[in-house]
């Protein structure tokens, strides 16, 4: 039996065919392009060869996602002047653009400004939309569609099932896009513009880590050129963060878009020692930049002699007030150090080139360079300013109570000072067992004497956690570009957790930067986030609590439990679910909670591992679980996760952390009483 001509699915299923096979011609014209004749060297050959194979890969197909999720049909208002898209069309929104043989649009791409009303358009400002229409999918195959009869008053607002259906889909994998459902508060701080510095508070649920992905993926598309000259960096906490992320910009083309953490940002050092608490404080305070400063512009020493350089049979004598004025007139410029003593010998070869002239000769450029280059001219500068490596500078600040106390006068107290200071001095940059804290203050005096070099965008991502210090290494990156700081400060699980972002914002150079709070929740159920916000009039005072707007409240249960083995019966409950489930634990009882999974025949991964439709269970340290999500989690022992941490608010947080991983449904087992905060 044939299939009505005029059946809407049937329809826009042939419309998915025939895009999926136009993007496949697509890709064939790219693998089909011979570049033998078209380049002069092998450079050149190396350079586009290399484009055209990260374009073949940014055309991929990937049959489990679908190609477009939404369509718009643009009124017919014929005089009246139109928005973006022309007369009466009709455009599929996807995640990349495909056109057919042509060269006419059959996907048009969700960055595109055409685009925009798919996330923007409502019942109040329908603009200039007739209908929107959304599309549910079952793997990569078309099975529903929804519309939305935007510019009709009969018609009254409603939810989107469509969407809260996407919303509440079961998670196994990686972090995936949220192209189809992106809402308008999302959709403006993703669109903001490249010149400006955009930081969002956002609560757990509020989908901030997506959307400052998301914001990469708008700016790539609307600055591609600019942003390939200087480049794009998405920044997070930990390594298992980024793998859980890696997905998202390939899965939307973007290919280009570097990842890393502040450790590997500053890694000029191995690291091999820990700081207690109030040494990582100390270090990471900004008031050690100024120490830093102090002690490496301690090496630059005033002139007592002047400078004789010998050309010939004549000498040229510059005198040592000559020599200081040329000092101080680098100093007084505030140019970096390195760039300052490259700069000095020229100087001094330019006095000493005035001379020359007054004498009656014509030196030139070359000459100017040959005196730079003389040995009493070197000599010269090795005495005043000599070369300072930022790893040995560090070193003996730790190391030399003397040098720290002269350069910290003012700014440390003698407590401070003592805390930073090694009780066992390193004898060598090598056998040094440099922290974590350390690495970001050789990045600091590294700086001091060489710029950074600044990218055109940066994405910090669990930006909450920075110290001011760790800031100001990310800031040296984007210098002369923008940044998207996401956020939250009731889950600051650090000693230095930031306390206000105008702070932090300060110390990262980007005082101007506009601050956006996202306070809807797409992700925790509604139970779910009603229960961990009773934690917040404890950890963040005044901070505006999530309101889920899902629909399903999700699964929610405390049960006390006699041991291990009822919480892996808890996770075989959570497993008869469809999607993840990930078991949280304080850090100290992961071995024994591995140790019964693994006695009860239960395969498990650990966090940033990716799981399968076989293995669905990741055992995950508290202190890892940061920007994971799972469709069910188990939580054991609160009281543990609270306890774990060196005081009670920074282990009330990672407390609200962990009660705020789930999708779907969260079960909380305990045998030790709750913490009183949840009462």
């Amino acid at each position: 039996m044939s299939t009505p001509v005029d059946d809407p699915l049937s329809r826009e299923r042939s419309h998915l065919s025939a895009s999926r096979s136009a993007l496949r011609a697509m890709r064939e014209d790219v693998e089909a392009l011979d570049i033998t004749d078209v380049t002069a060297n092998w450079v050149n050959a190396e350079v586009l060869a290399r484009q055209i194979e990260e374009r073949i890969k940014a055309l991929a197909d990937l049959s489990d996602t679908p190609l477009f999720f939404g369509r718009l049909d643009y009124l017919r208002a014929p005089g009246a002047e139109q928005a973006e898209g022309a007369e009466g069309e009709r455009f599929y929104i996807g995640r990349r653009h495909v056109h057919d043989h042509d060269g006419d649009p059959m996907v048009i791409d969700w960055r595109a400004p055409v685009s925009q009303p798919f996330y923007r358009a409502s019942k109040k400002d329908p603009m200039d939309i007739a209908l929107r229409r959304r599309f549910g999918y079952t793997g990569g195959d078309l099975t529903a569609y929804e519309d939305e009869h935007l510019s009709d008053p009969g018609e009254a607002a409603r939810t989107s099932k469509l969407l809260q259906q996407e919303i509440e889909r079961p998670r196994v994998g990686p972090m995936r896009d949220i192209v189809a459902t992106i809402q308008p508060e999302q959709d403006e701080i993703v669109r903001s513009g490249l010149s400006g510095t955009v930081c969002v508070q956002g609560g757990p649920g509020t989908g901030k880590t997506a959307v400052g992905l998301h914001r990469v993926a708008y700016l790539l598309y609307a600055h591609r050129e600019r942003l390939a000259r200087t480049g794009t960096l998405v920044i997070g906490p930990n390594r298992s963060f980024l793998h859980y992320i890696e997905q998202v910009l390939p899965a939307l083309g973007e290919l280009t878009v570097q990842q890393a953490t502040v450790e590997d940002l500053v890694a000029h050092v191995g690291i091999k020692g820990t700081d207690d608490a109030t040494a990582a404080v100390v270090k990471g305070d900004a008031r050690m930049a100024r120490v830093l400063r102090r002690a490496l512009y301690s090496h630059v020493t005033m002139p007592t002699e002047p400078v004789v350089v010998v050309r010939g049979s004549r000498r040229w004598r510059v005198a040592a007030y000559e020599l200081e004025e040329l000092v101080r007139e680098l100093l007084d410029r505030d140019i970096r150090y390195g760039a300052a003593r490259e700069a000095l010998p020229q100087r001094i070869a330019h006095a000493v080139l005035v001379q020359m002239e007054r004498s009656g000769e014509a030196p030139d450029d070359r000459v100017q360079d040959a005196v730079a280059r003389n040995s009493a001219v070197k000599a010269a500068v090795k005495a005043v300013w000599p070369a300072v490596d930022p790893a040995k500078l560090v070193l003996r600040l730790l190391s030399d109570a003397d040098f720290l106390a002269e350069h910290a006068a003012g700014i440390l107290d003698e407590e401070e000072q003592k805390a930073v200071l090694w009780a066992k001095p390193a004898r060598s940059v090598k056998s040094a067992q440099w922290s974590a804290a350390d690495a970001v203050l050789i990045d600091e005096a590294t700086d001091l004497i060489q710029r950074t070099h600044s990218l055109g965008h940066v994405v910090l991502d669990e930006a909450q956690d920075l110290s001011p210090m760790q800031y100001r290494a990310v800031g040296r990156r984007c210098t002369t570009g923008s940044a998207t700081v996401l956020g939250d400060l009731a889950q600051g699980t650090t000693p230095w957790a930031t306390r206000a972002w105008e702070e932090a914002l300060t110390h990262l150079g980007k005082p101007e930067a506009v601050i956006e709070e996202l306070t809807a929740g797409f992700r925790v159920p509604t139970d779910v986030i009603t229960y961990a916000s009773r934690l917040l009039p404890h950890i963040a005072p005044g901070l505006t609590p999530v309101v889920s707007i899902r629909e399903n409240p999700g699964h929610f249960e405390v049960r006390p439990v006699a041991g291990t083995t009822d919480v892996v019966d808890a996770c075989r409950a959570s497993l008869r679910h469809e999607g993840s489930t990930g078991l949280i634990a304080a850090d100290a009882r992961v071995p024994e909670l591995a140790a019964a999974l693994t006695k009860a025949g239960i395969a498990y991964l650990g966090p940033g591992e990716e799981t399968t439709r076989e293995t669905r269970l990741t055992l995950v340290p508290a202190s890892l679980a940061k920007g994971l999500e799972y469709d069910y989690v188990v939580l054991d022992e609160p009281r543990a996760v609270v306890d774990g941490e060196p005081d009670e608010r920074t282990g009330l947080r990672r407390l609200y952390v962990a009660l705020t991983r789930a999708v779907s449904g969260l079960t909380v087992t305990h045998a030790a009483p709750l913490p009183p905060q949840l009462a």
